[in-house]
This record gives structure tokens, sequence and C-alpha cells, in this order.
């Protein structure tokens, strides 16, 4: 992610900057320019997603968004980050909502998921920045190596293998499935 200008914009700058074509995220009121993932980043979007909204929809428990949605996490300078998936209890945004804009607040569960450019520390940050914006669970998905390293508040980050299950803990209670099912076509 890179840097791409001094002055401070706001939320709205960045809601008028996507609509020309600029993507990225806000960081304290710094544009942070994103680069469009690969196939395999997408594959493993697409899937978690099916996976979380097959146990979140029939259960009415909230909403799934996938990558692209912000979240003002924070203003005056404003922070609008966008994992690449996200889980927002019903508890904290109706089911009938209309959010148009951004979503003003954390999600209840981030996923994060490697693409070529990322490096590890990096991710770990992100992860850790989620966290301390009050988000009770993080996923960070590792496909070079297959693996999923579960992080919340308070606790050290949980790596878990292809062959490991990965659940819900207590932000989605009853949600596991096994990490392989993350990687396959």
């Amino acid at each position: 992610m890179a840097l791409t200008t001094e002055e401070l914009l706001t939320a709205d700058d960045l809601l008028r900057l996507y609509g020309e074509g600029v993507r990225g995220e806000l960081i304290q009121g710094a544009l942070c320019e994103t680069m469009p993932a690969g196939v395999r980043h997408g594959r493993i979007v697409v899937n978690l997603t099916i996976l979380l909204s097959g146990f979140i929809k029939p259960r009415r428990l909230g909403w799934i968004v996938a990558s692209q949605v912000g979240f003002l996490l924070k203003r005056d300078p404003d922070t609008v980050r966008a994992p690449d998936i996200a889980y927002i209890s019903a508890k904290k945004l109706p089911l009938d909502a209309d959010v148009p804009e951004y979503y003003e607040g954390a999600p209840d569960l981030a996923v994060e998921i490697f693409s070529p450019n990322d490096s590890p520390r990096e991710l770990y940050h992100r992860a850790r920045m989620w966290i301390s914006f009050g988000v009770p669970l993080v996923w960070v998905v590792d496909p070079e190596n297959r693996a999923i390293e579960v992080h919340r508040p308070n606790q050290p980050a949980l790596r878990l293998a292809e062959d490991d299950t990965l659940d819900g803990s207590e932000t989605l209670p009853g949600f596991s499935c096994p990490v392989r099912d993350l990687f396959e076509l």
C-alpha cells in the first residue's frame, strides 16, 4: 500500500475519489492506494464468503460483506479501512438497514488474505489494528502455506494448518469449517 498524498483527506473525500476510480483506504487522513488482488486471492474470498454466508444468512445473524466495503473507524483525522471479508452482527446493524456509505464502526469479524505484495509483518500489524479498533475476531489467511492465523484481543495469535478446523468462537458460535475448504477449487 503506497501513501499517495500529504494532504489529510476525509471519509467523504475517499468516497468521491472512489467515484473517480481511485481505490484505497484512509489511515489517519492519508490516502493509501490499493491494487487489485490476484485470482487465488479472489477465489479464497468467494470460498470463505460462501461458507460464512451459508451459516449467517439462514440464522439472520447479520451482514457478511466482501472486499471494497469501507469501515469508518476514526474521525479527525479519518481512518477508513476495508478488510477482504467482514461480518457485522444484526445487533450492531439491523438487517433492514440501508447503508449507502461507509459503516461507521468496526465489524465483529475481519478477514485479511495475503496478497503477493503483502508481508507477514504487514498482515500481523493489520490484524492488530483491527483488534485495537474493537474487532473481537480477526482471521489472517495465508494461501501460500494453506494456513490461518486467528487473532483475538489479549491473546497470542493461533495458527491453524489445513488439517485443522476454523471456528467462529464467541463471535459466531456454532460456525466451523475445515481450513482446507478455504483453499479448494
